[in-house]
């Protein structure tokens, strides 16, 4: 529920605060006293696209701030979704800058305009004048009807088996296609594989190649320098080794004087064992490192294939290569698995296809319950409102496959005179017939459906007399169950208001001001009687108004 719009710096506005009636709230004024644009300034919060030229005053923000009660509506989970705090009473702000800077928030915390839109459109239903109502939109006249019939639960039971339904089709469609043209694709995939499989390759062998290599290469310089360490460590008269047994023995005839040259003494011998197990580890080395020319050539044949696969995948490691291969065998697996998931998803698609057709014949059904009560409620309305021979027609067809609500066409036909064809809405009704009619449909499925507060600008096009009287009563009655604002220009639903604003314009410093006020009780008397009879009212035109009033 729409609780209160405050206005700063828009258009004529320079500061204004409207409250809301949880009823009727009725809205009238002079022409041109700015009417439409409060409306303007509701459509900011609502997130409509500002105009440079908003403001009263170009050094100041334009400032509108609209209160809600949505305790009614179940929105907790929007808030969590967008993180933002929920309460039952919600702010939604908007800030224009004389810069162009555009700022939005709901309850303080600020906001894109496409979030804005998305709450405000559970919040505020606007219908202005010549405006592409949604009774045009067909998607909009199957929820009236599938509202009527009760259809909401088992709908969304459908749409959500019909959503993994589209899906799987998706898939089904995507696999088929890889399928298809897969044939030269596998080709190759199996060429590359069927390449790397016969290279038998094994993780960690190009760094023993290369070291091989290394070592086979230098083969000769090998075996003569560890052989000369081995002969001068070892093996020559004045070897190495030797002398230092010479001095260890030495040291081992004084050890016994102190603690300090026993401890010089046993790493003295410790040197001379490391010393000699090196020089046979020398010795090792010289006599089993050949020159092996043909095992030159196997070693450099297989690295020369290593770094070829390299090159080919474009990549600088053997264990790049080895990954390469464990994809393309997945990929080789997907292929050969492919012809089997098609059928499986096929036969998923065909069970969840014959579900879905049982869940749309259901609600088809209820669906075809509504059209008989439904246009006789209507024709009666439009009766009402001297549309005698207006009569709207509920036109279901069986689609020829499956869709997002089942499947059924629902389209609103209509025809305003006798003997007219029955047309689209919008291809036949004229402006005064739209608001009647929009009027009838939407008071009618009011009940069931979550309608927010619904915002009607001259609904009242094209009627006057008898006809506004009976409009207003609907309205009345409508305003009972939800939050009605309607701006009128005619007495007959004014005077149905629970709360009456009137818009008007001030001279002030030069500058047109809109303002407005609540009319107190005698204030909407005598304004309904202006609207009667011009200003100043007459007697009769009062006497009439205040007939109205307390019908």
């Amino acid at each position: 529920m729409l609780k209160s719009l405050h206005i700063r710096n828009y258009a004529l506005i320079d500061r204004l605060e409207i409250n809301f009636s949880q009823n009727l709230t009725i809205i009238t004024g002079e022409t041109g006293a700015g009417k439409s644009i409060l409306l303007g300034a509701l459509g900011l919060v609502m997130g409509e696209r500002a105009d440079s030229k908003v403001f009263y005053n170009d050094a100041e923000k334009c400032i509108v701030e609209a209160f809600f009660d949505v305790g009614a509506y179940d929105l907790t989970s929007f808030f969590e979704q967008h993180e933002l705090d929920y309460d039952q009473e919600v702010v939604i702000r908007r800030e224009l800058s004389p810069t162009g800077k555009s700022r939005a928030f709901i309850n303080d915390t600020p906001v894109n305009n496409q979030v804005l839109q998305r709450l405000t459109e559970s919040l505020i239903d606007l219908h202005q004048q010549f405006d592409v109502l949604d009774i045009h939109d067909v998607n909009f006249q199957l929820r009236m009807i599938d509202a009527l019939a009760d259809n909401f639960g088992l709908l969304k039971e459908y749409q959500q088996a019909y959503k993994s339904y589209s899906g799987d089709k998706k898939r089904l469609e995507n696999l088929i296609s890889q399928s298809e043209k897969g044939t030269k694709e596998l080709e190759f995939l199996q060429f590359q594989l069927e390449e790397l499989q016969q290279a038998n390759l094994e993780n960690g062998e190009q760094d023993e190649l290369e070291q091989e290599l290394s070592r086979l290469s230098n083969a000769e310089e090998i075996k003569r320098s560890y052989g000369t360490a081995f002969n001068y460590l070892l093996q020559s008269e004045q070897n190495i080794a030797g002398q230092l047994q010479e001095i260890s023995r030495s040291l081992n005839q004084t050890s016994a004087v102190s603690p300090e040259l026993a401890s010089l003494s046993s790493r003295m011998d410790s040197l001379v064992l490391d010393l000699q197990d090196i020089a046979k580890e020398f010795e090792r080395i010289s006599e089993t490192t050949e020159h092996d020319p043909e095992r030159i050539a196997q070693v450099q044949d297989r690295l020369d294939t290593i770094y070829k696969l390299q090159k080919k995948h474009g990549v600088s490691s053997l264990e790049d290569l080895l990954t390469i291969q464990s994809e393309l065998e997945k990929q080789s697996e997907g292929f050969a698995n492919m012809d089997s998931e098609i059928s499986r998803l096929q036969e998923s698609i065909d069970k969840q296809e014959r579900a879905l057709k049982e869940k749309a014949s259901s609600l088809s059904q209820r669906r075809k319950k509504i059209p008989d009560v439904f246009e006789a409620q209507v024709h009666k309305m439009l009766e009402q409102l001297s549309m005698p021979h207006a009569k709207l027609k509920v036109d279901i067809k069986e689609l020829p496959g499956l869709s997002p609500t089942g499947m059924d066409d629902v389209q609103f036909l209509f025809a305003s005179n006798v003997g007219s064809k029955y047309l689209p809405i919008r291809d036949v009704a004229s402006g005064g017939e739209l608001s009647r009619l929009t009027l009838c449909t939407k008071s009618l499925v009011a009940d069931a459906i979550p309608l927010p507060t619904l915002i009607f600008d001259e609904i009242d096009y094209g009627v006057s007399g008898d006809v506004s009287l009976k409009m207003g009563n609907i309205l009345k009655e409508l305003s009972k169950r939800h939050q009605v604002v309607s701006i009128t220009h005619t007495p007959q639903i004014a005077a149905r208001a629970d709360a009456h604003y009137f818009v008007y314009k001030k001279i002030t410093e030069n500058r047109s001001i809109t303002n407005i006020r609540l009319l107190e009780p005698e204030d909407r008397i005598r304004s309904i009687a202006v609207m009667l009879s011009g200003n100043p009212p007459s007697d009769a035109a009062l006497a009439t108004a205040r007939e109205l009033v307390h019908l």
